[in-house]
């Protein structure tokens, strides 16, 4: 249900699930190799390849990368950064609205992080 509203709210934007979790790891992770990204992401790594190449050739990643076998050094741009602002906007529309739609169930979510989050202090 969240999930296929989630993918439908990214579609006007050019964005997967899959594509909009590849380019926040990039963010999360500069510098991320494309092994790793891959392993992060459960895909090959020639789909890493070909992925972040769509997103160099869309100006939203930058690849430093000097050669091939070289470490890598993706990095999101502004314009990477601009469209996953308004990815989690989309995401804060969807929690919003579920929280509205099943305010028990966010209730009980929020009690369960309090208490994961508080074990682990």
């Amino acid at each position: 249900m969240w999930d296929a509203a989630f993918a439908e709210g990214l579609k006007p934007l050019g964005l997967t699930t899959r594509r909009y979790g590849l380019l926040g790891h990039i963010r999360g992770t500069p510098g991320i190799s494309f092994s790793e990204l891959a392993r992060r992401s459960r895909i090959t790594v020639q789909s890493a390849h070909t992925a972040v190449a769509a997103f160099v050739e869309s100006g939203l990643v930058d690849d430093g990368t000097a050669h091939a076998g070289a470490a890598s050094t993706l990095r999101v741009t502004a314009k990477g950064e601009s469209l996953l602002a308004r990815a989690a906007e989309v995401v804060a529309r969807l929690d919003a609205e579920f929280a509205a739609q099943h305010p028990e169930l966010t209730e009980a979510l929020r009690v369960h992080m309090l208490r994961v989050m508080s074990a682990t202090d």
